[in-house]
């Protein structure tokens, strides 16, 4: 058995290079509580690194701390060696699920006008915006939504909505928290599918939040295990699902079987690449 427990630093290289968004030493505390403590991490351009753990275990406080939305120690950055730039990374976030009437009528297009121009739905949009938010449907398969009203989509339908409008600006780290909860077999592979081939057209850097470990093992290059306020363990999801404490946490039947079928089809996919 594997024992690569960590809270370090992941250093492998992307295709694009060594650009990355470095989270530096993060902790959080609220009330008097420690949420999360020296949190650290580099997600590379072009990786899916999932975030998996127990309920209560901080992950919803390290998306809220990497957002901006409640107060942190330590340092959030964005590294692009090639141009030597270091800044704060933009992000793009796809929440689990958006908070609206289905009876109002408004519309896709409602939707990315208002959130580009910041003022009334009902003042309409230019035809400039309409090309703009075409063109970013489109990398989702969703053009055709343009008109449809928010109420009248599906589960899959609305998600990708929602990822396209976190693509406009092209984001340094794209968050997916829970993307397709409640979404059918066919929506949600649909959904990842366009998120693999985003990731490896743009180099995004991608981090997932899923309670749904299957997902996890399919997609992730790499595995978080938050538990306790920190990284207990990181690695390949081989790696992770044979570590002793994700067996302890998820059941060691679950674990032990996925780390197997996860490492046959990395030695799969390295013997194709051999040929």
């Amino acid at each position: 058995m594997k024992n690569k427990c960590c809270n370090h630093e992941l250093n492998e290289e992307c295709g694009c290079g060594l650009c990355r968004t470095r989270i530096n030493h993060l902790g959080v505390t609220l009330n008097n509580k420690e949420i999360l403590q020296d949190i650290n991490l580099e997600i590379y351009c072009g990786d899916l690194t999932a975030v998996i753990g127990p309920n209560g275990a901080g992950k919803t406080t390290l998306f809220k701390a990497i957002l901006g939305e409640i107060p942190h120690t330590g340092t959030i950055e964005f590294l692009d060696p090639k141009d030597n730039k270091k800044g704060r990374p933009v992000i793009g976030y796809v929440p689990q699920k958006l908070d609206f009437d289905n009876s109002s009528p408004v519309t896709v297009l409602d939707l990315f006008t208002a959130t580009y121009k910041r003022f009334p739905v009902w003042l309409g949009s230019s035809q400039k915006t309409k090309k703009r938010v075409q063109k970013n449907l489109t990398l989702v398969q969703a053009e055709h939504l343009l008109n449809r009203k928010l109420g009248a989509l599906s589960g899959g339908e609305l998600q990708r909505v929602l990822l396209a409008l976190a693509l406009d600006p092209v984001p340094n780290l794209l968050f997916l928290d829970e993307p397709v909860s409640g979404i059918d077999q066919k929506g949600l592979e649909l959904f990842y599918d366009i998120v693999s081939r985003l990731r490896q057209d743009y180099d995004l850097s991608i981090i997932l939040v899923s309670h749904d470990l299957n997902l996890v093992v399919k997609y992730a290059d790499r595995v978080i295990l938050l538990n306790h306020a920190t990284i207990e363990c990181c690695g390949t999801a081989a790696e992770v699902f044979d570590n002793e404490k994700v067996i302890e946490t998820f059941g060691m039947g679950w674990a032990k079987g996925n780390a197997e079928s996860k490492r046959k089809e990395e030695e799969q996919a390295n013997d194709r690449t051999m040929v």
